[in-house]
């Protein structure tokens, strides 16, 4: 017989019972006899991490008169050497070992270790129940800690950044309303000027022109302030627009940094709801009553 891929034919067909597999730990444990040497030996592999040609390796280094050590599957072909031996274990194949072929048969590892896998289950929950009876306090305890820190550190930096921040603020709100108010006496003084000339100087038919070239300019000036900045001239969005552009203006001039400003706001906010979802009477496993007296 000779496999496919060129692989070289073996002499004889050796029975499944010369080479077993049995599960003992949770890892499989290959038992087979060596040809040199004649005495059987057990190969301990972790399947996730051993490859075939890792394990071959090992058997050759076992018993030095092995000179090819080769599997097989059992279609023929000749399995590579990086598979791993998780994949190998899922099927029957062939060993090669010199001119000798055994048919390995490996057992089923659910039907095998499921009683085993549902006592480490139960082992890992019991691990993980006692964890976090012993350290869930001692953890929350710090990391409450660790916040409070923060915040203070975080309260510290905004302090100086809040008062400038507020004259600021102060300056800027000024200057709005000092705008709004030249607003509206630019405006009065306009009604009083239109006023005086159609009753006192002209006539109204001789102003009604004017008046209207007036209001279609301010039409006109909306529409800019609509083309521009893709907002309706709505009084109180016109004013914060304003008050926004010297609040901004004057942030440069005093070297305020309004994108630190805001990090640390965002930052203080994120320390100050992880704080109270820490303290939440739940994740305390403490009464109410308790959480509002530390409070």
């Amino acid at each position: 017989w000779q496999g496919r891929e060129g692989a070289a034919p073996y002499s004889t067909l050796v029975p499944s019972d010369e080479v077993t597999i049995n599960y003992r730990h949770g890892l499989p444990v290959i038992t087979l006899t060596l040809p040199t040497r004649s005495e059987r030996c057990r190969f301990t592999v972790k399947p996730m991490v051993t490859t075939i040609g890792a394990f071959l390796e090992d058997v050759q280094q076992e018993d030095k008169g092995i000179e090819r050590a080769e599997v097989f599957a059992t279609d023929g072909s000749k399995v590579s050497d990086a598979t791993l031996m998780e994949v190998l274990l899922m099927n029957d194949f062939k060993l090669v070992i010199n001119n000798t072929a055994y048919s390995v048969s490996p057992p089923v590892k659910d039907k095998l270790s499921s009683e085993h896998a549902t006592e480490m289950e139960d082992i890992k929950s019991l691990v993980h129940r006692l964890f976090v009876a012993l350290h869930l306090e001692d953890h929350q305890v710090r990391k409450e800690r660790e916040l409070l820190q923060k915040l203070d550190h975080l309260k510290e930096e905004l302090l100086p950044l809040e008062q400038m921040k507020a004259r600021i603020m102060d300056s800027a709100d000024a200057k709005t309303s000092r705008l709004l108010w030249v607003g509206l006496a630019l405006m009065s003084t306009q009604g009083g000027a239109l006023a005086w000339l159609t009753w006192w100087v002209y006539s109204w038919d001789i102003m009604e022109p004017v008046t209207y070239f007036i209001t279609y300019g301010s039409a006109m000036a909306f529409y800019a302030y609509f083309v521009l900045t893709r907002q309706d001239y709505i009084y109180p969005d016109a004013k914060d627009r304003q008050f926004l552009h010297y609040f901004y203006r004057k942030s440069k001039k005093q070297h305020f940094n309004v994108e630190r400003y805001n990090k640390l706001k965002e930052d203080l906010a994120e320390a100050e709801e992880s704080l109270r979802r820490l303290r939440q009477p739940l994740h305390l496993r403490l009464p109410i009553q308790e959480i509002n007296d530390k409070d």
